[in-house]
């Protein structure tokens, strides 16, 4: 990317939970913004944003929208993202897209900046940014590479924003009106008939179920995780689980490895690991948990010790905001790699 003192940015899906906290990061991080043009669909256009103190108003999203643009950070979901990319792309913008649409395409990179930053300057117009629960598992797990990962067991307790605002408001909804309240707001699973309380509850559900018996959320944690570590044939055993948490997910993590392995080899490798915050101390009651990483960047991993039975074995819990560190947040810092390669 051309060097430049400041760079026209656009966001499309601004108006979501995840495109006001890519603007909102861009300011946090103080990223060279020139021009920025916050795009949505023709119902949200006219809305006003704030950026750095200033407003903002939403426009429609268009082919002439993307005029002059040099990055685009997507966060409308996979259909928009098949529509409107290529268009980005054909007017000289490079697209940092949050949606699973090209994740898995051969010459898309996957890209968490703290594992895999080379692969962000393979790019031929689109880089993809990875799922939400697999960008905070790499950020603690790629740290151990050099002791020979063997395998990968995750259980991921994932916060509702994952689904989006409407599953925010429906569990507060459904908190107000108490355990034994009836509700009136039915929590959706997924975008589908059968509908389950989330309130109080915990759901062994995370989007639509395959034929393997795997949900399509657990098998992105398989194949994306393979992708970003390069190990096409790397063990990953993933469950998603839906808890009533509003924002950050976590996940108990163990990984095996080619030799016994102390839980002081992985707790130093993460201590000075990019992007990762140690938090173990069990006897003062410190370890990771959602609310510690609500409105930060970085990935808390605590919890930290060998396997009773198996000494090449480390388990371990990870825990960071989905919304920032899990999508807004990683596409800034993927932004960031392409003006600095032009610097």
């Amino acid at each position: 990317m051309p060097q430049r003192e400041g760079y026209t940015v656009a966001v499309l899906g601004a108006t979501g939970a995840v495109g006001r906290r890519m603007i909102w990061s861009l300011e946090q991080r103080g990223f060279p913004v020139r021009e920025l043009r916050p795009l949505a669909s023709p119902r949200s256009a006219g809305t006003e944003l704030s950026f750095r103190g200033q407003p903002v108003r939403v426009e429609a999203v268009s082919p002439e929208a993307f005029a002059g643009v040099d990055i685009a950070l997507f966060s409308a979901g996979a259909t928009a993202s098949k529509t409107w990319a290529p268009v980005a792309v054909e007017a000289g913008a490079v697209v940092i897209d949050n949606s699973s649409a090209y994740r898995m395409e051969p010459d898309v990179p996957l890209v968490v900046p703290e594992v895999n930053a080379e692969a962000a300057y393979a790019h031929h117009g689109i880089i993809a940014n990875p799922n939400c629960s697999t960008i905070q598992l790499m950020v603690a797990v790629a740290p151990l590479r050099d002791l020979g990962i063997e395998r990968i067991i995750v259980t991921t307790y994932q916060a509702v924003s994952g689904m989006g605002q409407k599953a925010v408001d429906a569990l507060l909804d459904e908190v107000a009106q108490g355990p034994d309240g009836e509700a009136t707001t039915l929590f959706p699973v997924v975008a589908q008939a059968q509908h389950h309380p989330m309130a109080f509850n915990v759901l062994p559900q995370c989007d639509v179920f395959l034929d393997n018996g795997y949900t399509k959320e657990e098998m992105k944690l398989v194949n994306e995780s393979r992708k970003i570590l390069g190990m096409p044939d790397l063990a990953v055993t993933p469950t998603a689980v839906r808890v009533p948490v509003l924002y950050g997910h976590s996940e108990a993590v163990s990984v095996t490895f080619a030799r016994s392995v102390t839980a002081e080899e992985v707790r130093d490798r993460l201590g000075r690991a990019p992007g990762v915050v140690v938090v173990d101390d069990p006897e003062r009651a410190l370890y990771p948990h959602p609310r510690m990483a609500a409105g930060t960047g970085e990935t808390y991993v605590g919890r930290i010790r060998r396997d009773l039975f198996d000494e090449r074995t480390v388990n371990m819990f990870v825990v960071a905001d989905n919304l920032l560190k899990g999508a807004a947040w990683n596409a800034v810092q993927i932004a960031e790699l392409l003006i600095q390669r032009g610097r």
